[in-house]
């Protein structure tokens, strides 16, 4: 998962660039970098680590122009080196281009194997490379025709921002599997900006104006906002773990709000699931309005029994194992008043390896807690993701090997149940924003989603059914080269 942040024509473009990527950073906390351009030049800086400490008051006025591009990342494809941190930005045969991009490229590995063939060098892991030598290869002439040509030739998940001298360039891919939005900051001279979420826009004062649609192509230039749709249609399957985890609870991705969405998986999960307890806590902050949810509809008081130190990143994201582990106890502490002689219901969004979970059920027993249950807000996590999450193996998968009373027995819970794959279906698609802005609150009873249903998001890693097909490639590669 990744964040991209992009804006046109304002004279702080590096500065709303950097408030943007900073409302992102939840995306991505390995690497930041933005990219400007002036009209004539671009200018660009990237470096390891968050947004406030790569971009000092004193490296933003480096930046110059009235035009930016940003990107966090949290690696998927390649290392976590300086060397893939983006955007990535060349000089070619064309001009100055600059690509972010958030997602993974399928069928890469072929790429970059013949472009290699050709004369291609590469300077990084990261899969956005093979973008940048399409481009520069590409036999068009305009540079919006230069990018549709190469992202015509990729397969699998991508919402990538370009930045050339005169333009700034949004593209989603025709299924539509990551997020893109599009806003509007007002002002004596309006410009456009276009972001992974709605949810940055009201940082910068910037209205949402609408999803950058599945195929769609936005050029933003001197003449305004151009739309093209240069890709074979294909259906709409927009990643559904962005609902569940990923997104800001405050954001509207595809008509559909995140917050509410996590209400109703909570409602549903208490539907499916029903139990004799005395309170309910969420595993914060991710796991918070699904148990408001929960709590709800099983007539059950809402308590905060874990608090959160949010001077720690998320531990489902940062990069090493050993990290992960010793995260949780950083990241999470018990209120023994809350829990102490209680049977407690414990909800979390999702299981993906186990050992956190575990370690947060023993947390709450040895805080006092009487039994605890705990409740998940998605299906098993049982097949990795190829576009653009951190499951690369079905190993690393608890649920892929192990029964729920395996799981259980692990976790060293009293009792432990997900949400069925149709009922959080049902949830999610519950939580659409009509016209005058007013959510769902109220889960409508439907027996059985229609097929259509179903096939409307991309849940590939509760389901095992992938929109896009993945086929590994042989050749293994490691970066012999090291940053320092």
């Amino acid at each position: 998962m990744c964040g991209v942040f992009g804006i046109y024509g304002h004279p702080e473009a590096a500065n709303l660039t950097y408030l943007g990527l900073h409302a992102l950073q939840h995306r991505g906390q390995e690497s930041a970098g933005i990219a400007t351009s002036d009209s004539e030049q671009l200018y660009l800086h990237r470096s390891m680590g968050h947004v406030i400490d790569v971009f000092p008051p004193e490296q933003l006025k480096k930046l110059l122009g009235d035009t930016a591009i940003g990107h966090v990342r949290y690696s998927t494809a390649g290392g976590s080196f300086l060397r893939n941190a983006q955007p990535l930005a060349v000089d070619y045969a064309r001009g100055s281009i600059a690509i972010a991009h958030n997602g993974n490229l399928t069928n890469a590995e072929g790429l970059r194997e013949r472009l290699e063939e050709r004369g291609s060098i590469f300077q990084s892991m990261s899969d956005t490379e093979v973008i940048v030598h399409l481009i520069a290869i590409s036999t068009q002439r305009a540079v919006e025709d230069r990018v549709a040509d190469a992202l015509g030739q990729v397969q699998g998940a991508f919402a990538v921002l370009c930045l050339t001298e005169q333009a700034l360039i949004a593209v989603r891919d025709p299924h539509g599997i990551r997020p893109l939005c599009l806003g509007l900051l007002p002002g004596e001279n309006p410009c456009h900006v276009v972001a992974s979420e709605s949810s940055c826009f009201e940082l910068i004062g910037a209205t949402f104006v609408r999803d950058v649609d599945p195929g769609e192509m936005l050029i933003i230039d001197r003449r305004g906002v151009r739309s093209t749709r240069p890709f074979q249609k294909a259906p709409a399957r927009p990643c559904i773990f962005e609902y569940v985890y990923f997104a800001r609870p405050d954001s509207l991705i595809d008509g559909i709000s995140v917050y509410e969405a996590r209400k109703n998986l909570g409602r549903k999960l208490a539907d499916e699931h029903p139990l004799d307890a005395d309170v309910v806590i969420p595993v914060p902050d991710s796991g918070v309005p699904a148990t408001i949810g929960f709590a709800e509809r099983a007539k059950l008081p809402f308590e905060l029994g874990l608090v959160r130190s949010h001077y720690v990143g998320r531990t489902f994201i940062e990069p090493q194992q050993s990290i992960r582990h010793f995260g949780v106890k950083l990241k999470l502490a018990p209120i023994a008043a809350v829990l102490a002689g209680k049977r407690v219901v414990v909800v979390d969004d999702s299981i993906v390896r186990g050992t956190t979970s575990r370690k947060i059920v023993k947390m709450v027993r040895a805080a006092g807690a009487r039994e605890v249950h705990l409740r998940i807000s998605s299906p098993p996590n049982a097949w990795p993701c190829y576009y653009g999450i951190d499951t690369p193996t079905r190993s690393e998968l608890i649920a892929s090997s192990h029964s729920l009373h395996e799981i259980n027995q692990y976790i060293t819970s009293d009792s432990v149940a997900y949400l069925s794959l149709e009922g959080m279906i049902e949830a999610v698609s519950a939580a659409r924003v009509g016209r005058n802005g007013a959510g769902a609150t109220n889960l409508p009873v439907i027996n059985q989603p229609s097929a259509s249903a179903n096939e409307a998001y991309c849940h590939a890693c509760w389901s095992g059914k992938y929109p896009i097909e993945f086929v590994p490639h042989p050749r293994h590669r490691q970066m012999r080269l090291l940053d320092t």
